[in-house]
């Protein structure tokens, strides 16, 4: 009497095909939390350098420098955190306002960097 096995042929090699598929999706939710934990430390990098320009920017308002020089304070603060100075703004009372971009690290294919942005005030309260 022959026993008949329970496989049906061509079944040989499915799981290797099940455990790619597994591979792959583990690989695609770690490229996926890589780049989310990119963007998130580029938007913490953008408002630090926010924060400081603006604050060298006020302290640069409050001994008397003219705009251009407050800006170029507060240009050399944020490059020196890894950011990029868009814009610089000495409003009334006194107060600065300066807005920052940092690049995120992880591009889209064919497309350029991405960039947190942040902005800070520092001055007397209004």
């Amino acid at each position: 009497m022959r026993v008949r096995t329970a496989f049906v042929r061509g079944d040989g090699g499915s799981a290797a095909v099940v455990a790619a598929a597994v591979v792959g999706a583990v690989l695609l939710v770690t490229l996926a939390g890589l780049a989310l934990a990119s963007a998130v430390a580029a938007a913490h990098r953008a408002r630090a350098a926010a924060d400081l320009g603006s604050l060298a920017a006020a302290v640069a308002v409050q001994r008397g420098a003219d705009a251009g020089s407050v800006c170029a304070s507060a240009a050399w603060v944020v490059r020196r955190n890894a950011a990029l100075l868009t814009g610089c703004s000495v409003g009334p009372g006194q107060s600065v306002t300066v807005t920052t971009e940092a690049p995120t690290g992880w591009a889209l294919p064919g497309q350029g960097p991405v960039m947190a942005k942040a902005r800070a005030r520092a001055g007397p309260s209004p």
